[in-house]
């Protein structure tokens, strides 16, 4: 078990962990069922470590086309090991094809586990985990389609998320930090999407037994705070409908470009209130985020029967894929398998020289069994960063919309290519701060 990190107090920056030195291509490693892995170039830095092109050993190096990442950091460290143990228990291959042949589905966006283990180099210890090599994450194609998706591509993102957190769900756990910067391309099918970054993974139901419904005022506002549950807000540990609640509002910031309390993320009790009054009455809500004309009827019907889901109910996926469906049929489509990032009525990218990759904060290392309880992370200040290299904030940033009222209420609530670039790895995410747990 990796050691207790310690929470930084308020105003502090997060406890510092050693990064894992570079490797040399060619490096290899051994998991734990003595299976040697070879070491290519390293192509992101994470908050953890360092992240490798790799593939199975042999006389060739690794090449640009290899299949695999290992992400690795110092054994000390807290970050990896808790994702790991996700991985260990419900991504192994065997276990997602059999899932896959009973639901009668084609792919699944979970990426794979194909092995693990440590690494002693120069009197060190490091952890490394073996998993599928992706390809870029869906923030940056938010950017690039003017902060707007296409009504189509929402909804076909919509059905695939529902197959993957059902899929989760289905084996005890929860992700409890969806977003675009969270979900990748493959590497080698460009209209196949995968859930990444299971570093707050909670196993919500440990051997069939769901937790309980308890706030804690110390675990208060986790997760990334503009997607974040009302259940997160509270101290609620997460469960399946916090995970439905959080990709209702990637859907609608996707259609519309911003969600209502985006303006205001610095202060996680407005962005709560917020998105309790946007429960209270979601058809205001949707008023609010789209006009009249554009209001997508079936986000709302979706929002409402993700609303009436009890903390430990098992959602009806079946039911809000039908809703979803619906929706394209409404728009005269279909699920076709492809998926175009395309602009929308005439939005544009933001120039180059604006555009920016949002970083991923670091991550603490959470107190207790890392399969049962959701990892602590501090939020910090996203910072500007663009292939790896810092920049400085823009001086003129565009204003933004002044923040509607938000009451109290509520009685009922509920890897960044990892291809060939040396760009930001898998764990270079944005994160917003959260309050001290």
């Amino acid at each position: 078990m990796p050691p207790k990190a310690k929470a930084a107090g308020k105003g502090r920056a997060p406890a510092k962990r050693k990064l894992a030195e570079e490797f040399p291509p060619g490096e290899v490693l051994t998991d734990t069922v003595k299976k040697a892995w070879k070491l290519g170039a390293p192509i992101g830095q994470g908050g953890f470590g360092l992240i490798y092109l790799a593939d199975e050993n042999s006389p060739k190096p690794v090449g640009s086309d290899a299949r695999y990442v290992i992400k690795v950091e110092p054994s000390e460290n807290g970050p990896l090991f808790c994702e790991l143990v996700f991985y260990m228990r419900a991504a192994k291959p065997d276990l997602i094809q059999s899932w896959m042949k009973s639901h009668n589905l084609k792919d699944l966006g979970v990426p794979r586990y194909w092995g693990s283990g440590l690494h002693e180099k120069g009197g060190k210890k490091y952890r490394f985990m073996v998993i599928d090599r992706l390809g870029t994450d869906l923030q940056k194609k938010f950017e690039e389609c003017g902060r707007r998706f296409p009504r189509k591509l929402v909804l076909q993102l919509g059905l695939r998320l529902l197959n993957i957190l059902e899929y989760i769900h289905d084996h005890e756990y929860v992700h409890a930090d969806i977003k675009a910067s969270n979900l990748m391309l493959s590497h080698s099918n460009p209209n196949q999407v995968y859930l990444v970054d299971y570093g707050l993974a909670y196993r919500y139901a440990p051997d069939g037994v769901h937790k309980e419904y308890k706030e804690d005022p110390k675990k208060c506002h986790n997760g990334t705070i503009e997607f974040t549950s009302i259940d997160a807000h509270k101290g609620v540990l997460p469960s399946r409908r916090s995970d439905l609640e959080i990709l209702c509002y990637c859907m609608v910031q996707w259609l519309c470009g911003q969600l209502p309390w985006e303006d205001k993320l610095q202060d996680p009790l407005y962005v709560k209130d917020s998105k309790i009054r946007s429960q209270e009455n979601i058809s205001e809500f949707m008023s609010k985020c789209f006009s009249s004309q554009e209001k997508p009827d079936e986000i709302q019907r979706f929002m409402q029967e993700v609303q009436s889901v009890e903390y430990q109910d098992k959602p009806p996926y079946e039911k809000l894929r039908s809703i979803l469906q619906a929706g394209l049929k409404a728009i005269q489509a279909k699920d076709d398998g492809k998926l175009e990032f395309t602009s929308v009525n005439g939005a544009t990218s933001p120039p180059a020289k604006k555009t920016t990759k949002r970083k991923k904060a670091a991550a603490e290392a959470e107190d207790g069994e890392p399969d049962e309880s959701p990892i602590k992370r501090k939020k910090v200040t996203t910072k500007k960063e663009v292939n790896g290299e810092k920049k400085s904030p823009q001086k003129n940033p565009k204003p933004k919309k002044a923040p509607s009222t938000a009451k109290k209420g509520r009685p009922k609530t509920t890897l960044v290519e990892m291809g060939t670039q040396t760009s930001p790895g898998l764990a270079l995410k944005s994160r917003s701060r959260a309050k001290k747990t």
